[in-house]
């Protein structure tokens, strides 16, 4: 039987339909894109009922398609970080902010964690305005004290189709108030935040299947009797779908933004693996959890450059930047969204530098995606220290697949060690499938990776 995947992104909210070793089935995919509102003053935000319109609508028409007929699971990749502030009637009073959002910063007087490591240590993550911690108190202030519960965007989006939508595991430690070991809401994190139990979602239980509101189940016929598992975190579910799920090899995703990761074994109650200051830590589900860095910057900085560089297109731009020499790379700072956690580098903080009257609108771009490559580097090299061995490196994502010399530098930066590409531009979808339908093991096995060994090398 077939497995449903939803994949609720920055860019596009997506439905589609995989065999049951999570594979794409052809022609069963749905695509809406989104609007992401974003200002210079790090405004990052997404209109939930509009999000929930494009959801429904990549469903009808999956329905009209008749791909929904023989599936029996809907899985659900998701990103992490996001909320919404919900009235007692359960309707957003504001937008959603998403991961992007940098204005969230503490409140006058406000004083953060007593044991700041260990804080780090317990939860994943820092008190940072990435984070619920920091994130529901200023959206208390900016909406007037009338906020009855806090909601991340696939618990708004699911509790409006389902019967019910308790928080997964893996979205809940994207919020930074979760005690990574116990598997419950930490004390500390919920002080911090200024939120009692009733502000923040139930958490779901290990067994939790949700099931389709009547008025979709008929809609949907086909649906109407298929469970559906909690979400993924969308950085949890591209490091399955990618085959990453041991310590022994790491996942280097680009999409809109980009991460690097590494998957451990960690059963609910057992002592979580030492976590280096500069790394994040969140859960997969109740047994994995995965560690890493992630970066506001990704393929984003190729839609920028195509925007507004007139770039040549297709085989033309490849030509051009395989003809582009070692040497003479431009210094560039990607920062153009600010930093993710722990960084606290502002929105607008992005410089190309040493400009001349025979730079070229390719060169910019090369620079831009090397720069990436560096920053992934640095991390990788801090991220096997807590393993004590150098790893595989298997590159995914929609930006990488779509571009060999991308793959090329990322080889390039990244050796000696061996570094591979999957050609399954839908790796959190495959992966959210293979949590839901308990194959985590299975993954290494499926996932459609090659060594990344080509000849437009940047270097």
């Amino acid at each position: 039987m077939n497995i449903l995947a939803l994949d609720l992104g920055t860019s596009s909210v997506r439905g589609l339909v995989l065999d049951p070793d999570a594979r794409p089935l052809p022609g069963a995919l749905a695509r809406r894109r989104v609007q992401l509102l974003v200002g210079d003053d790090g405004t990052g935000t997404l209109d939930g009922p509009r999000y929930l319109a494009c959801l429904i609508e990549c469903l009808d028409e999956l329905a009209a398609g008749g791909h929904l007929r023989d599936v029996s699971l809907v899985a659900t990749s998701a990103q992490w970080h996001s909320v919404v502030p919900v009235g007692a009637d359960g309707a957003p009073l504001g937008p959603v902010l998403t991961w992007l959002d940098t204005r969230p910063e503490a409140l006058p007087g406000a004083v953060g964690p007593a044991d700041p490591d260990e804080y780090h240590r317990r939860t994943g993550a820092w008190w940072h305005r990435c984070y619920w911690s920091l994130r529901l108190p200023w959206l208390r202030e900016h909406t007037g004290g009338r906020v009855a519960q806090f909601l991340g965007l696939p618990e708004y989006v699911l509790g409006e189709l389902l019967d019910s939508a308790p928080m997964s595991m893996s979205q809940a430690s994207g919020t930074g108030l979760l005690d990574l070991r116990t598997m419950d809401w930490d004390p500390e994190a919920c002080a911090l935040s200024g939120s009692r139990p009733d502000d923040l979602p139930e958490l779901a239980s290990v067994s939790w299947r949700g099931r389709l509101r009547p008025a979709y189940a008929r809609r949907w016929p086909q649906l109407g009797d298929v469970p559906w598992a909690g979400p993924v975190g969308d950085g949890a579910a591209a490091n399955v779908g990618s085959g990453c799920v041991g310590p022994d090899r790491a996942a280097v995703t680009v999409g809109t933004s980009a991460a690097v990761r590494l998957m451990q074994h960690v059963p609910v109650g057992a002592a979580l693996p030492p976590l280096p200051e500069e790394l994040w830590r969140y859960r997969v589900d109740h047994e994995h959890v995965v560690t890493g860095a992630a970066y506001s910057s990704g393929g984003n900085l190729f839609a920028w450059a195509k925007r507004e560089l007139r770039l040549p297109e297709g085989t033309e731009l490849d030509a051009a930047l395989a003809r582009l020499p070692a040497a003479g790379r431009l210094p560039v700072n990607v920062r153009f969204g600010g930093d993710r956690p722990p960084g606290l580098v502002p929105a607008g903080s992005g410089e190309l530098r040493g400009l001349s009257f025979g730079t070229s609108a390719v060169d910019i771009l090369a620079a831009l995606m090397r720069g990436l490559c560096d920053l992934v580097a640095e991390n990788l090299a801090v991220l096997e220290s807590t393993v004590d061995k150098p790893v595989d490196v298997v590159l995914g994502g929609g930006a990488v697949t779509a571009s060999r010399w991308w793959r090329s530098a990322f080889a390039a930066v990244l050796a000696p060690r061996p570094v591979w590409h999957g050609s399954n531009p839908e790796i959190g979808a495959s992966g959210a499938a293979l949590v839901a339908s308990g194959r985590i093991g299975d993954a290494t096995r499926l996932a459609d990776i090659s060594r990344t060994d080509e000849s437009a090398s940047p270097s």
